[in-house]
């Protein structure tokens, strides 16, 4: 029987299948372990799962019996898979496992963003517009229809925001989260813009207009951006890009902090060259108490880096790496083989 370490996050119930042909190790629920850990946990199994953990060429090298190394990421970034190539390793990943929750995600970050929803809580929170903090004076029929009064201080007025249908938004990266963005965004009627580097206008949904980033940025209400970090895409979100876009446009990203020129960013919140931000990733992580998106709580949402953490996307990597295991295991062709 196969020997096979198992430290991803999982959903049990579905991998527990795989006990009928793997003598399995579990280590998961705890921190990173540390490349000395690796070594040590698989010196001498077959396969190894992990979603964080380094798959580094010494982990590698220190594991003469591994034949598959398998990743439960949309991108297999802790796991040297040049290397495991080399060595003649199949990598498996988790394609996708998170698109549909990140995409949802991202539109949640929108209306929060454009309908202020975040800095209306936030306000409340803290006492702002609550009773005897506003206009009560006014007619009956105001009472009794409205709760709050609508002067101009009211937060009617204050809050006041966009509705999607009719605005046009920016997909910068059209991959299977930026595709799926598009087809909600769809839904709402707006008007869709793709940049994308490998797509073609024959490819897209009719109701997407392909387009340079350079075409894009200025045309748009919203700009949200899902690409992955890559030296291409290092700070392709840059000063540029802000002085082009509308003074009224609002960006969002929650793909991955290095794609965005984050110092131009705060300069252009600043000067009020776009209109806000919402942002789930920045340039370090975690955000340090003192970043300047704090001083920014009527322009910018900031979220810990949550859009892809649902239960929903571990029962989808589960099942995805159950599936290529077994294809492993019977001499099948993986159907999540990681081969960039």
């Amino acid at each position: 029987m196969l020997k096979a370490f198992v430290s991803a996050e999982m959903d049990y119930e579905v991998a527990k299948e795989l006990e009928q042909y793997l003598d399995i190790t579990y280590d998961w629920g705890r921190p990173v372990l540390t490349v000395a850990q690796m070594k040590e946990y698989c010196c001498d199994k077959d396969i190894i799962i992990t979603s964080y953990d380094p798959v580094t060429k010494e982990v590698i090298d220190a594991s003469p019996n591994v034949k598959m190394i398998v990743c439960t990421r949309s991108t297999p970034v802790n796991v040297d898979t040049a290397y495991a190539r080399e060595k003649g390793i199949k990598v498996s990943y988790a394609v996708d496992r998170n698109s549909d929750c990140t995409a949802e995600f991202t539109i949640g970050l929108i209306l929060a963003l454009t309908r202020k929803i975040g800095f209306a809580f936030k306000d409340l929170h803290d006492g702002k517009f609550v009773a005897g903090d506003i206009d009560e004076h006014g007619s009956e029929s105001a009472k009794r229809d409205v709760t709050w009064s609508t002067g101009e201080t009211s937060p009617y007025e204050y809050y006041k925001g966009y509705q999607l249908k009719g605005h046009s938004v920016g997909i910068v990266g059209f991959g299977g989260i930026g595709k799926r963005v598009a087809k909600i965004l769809d839904a709402f009627g707006c008007k869709i813009y793709a940049v994308s580097a490998s797509a073609k206008p024959e490819d897209l949904p009719d109701y997407v207009t392909l387009g340079t980033l350079e075409e894009v940025a200025p045309k748009v209400d919203i700009l949200t951006v899902h690409l992955k970090d890559s030296p291409r895409t290092e700070k392709m979100i840059n000063a540029d890009v802000f002085k082009s876009m509308k003074k009224t446009a609002f960006l969002i990203n929650d793909s991955r902090g290095a794609v965005i020129d984050e110092d131009a960013l705060i300069e252009a919140l600043r000067t009020g060259e776009i209109a806000g931000a919402a942002l789930d990733v920045y340039n370090t992580e975690p955000i340090a108490k003192s970043h300047p998106f704090f001083e920014m709580s009527d322009r910018v949402i900031i979220t810990p880096h949550i859009a892809g953490a649902t239960w929903d996307a571990i029962s989808n990597h589960t099942s995805e790496f159950v599936t290529d295991v077994k294809h492993f295991i019977n001499g099948e062709e993986l159907e999540y083989e990681y081969k960039k």
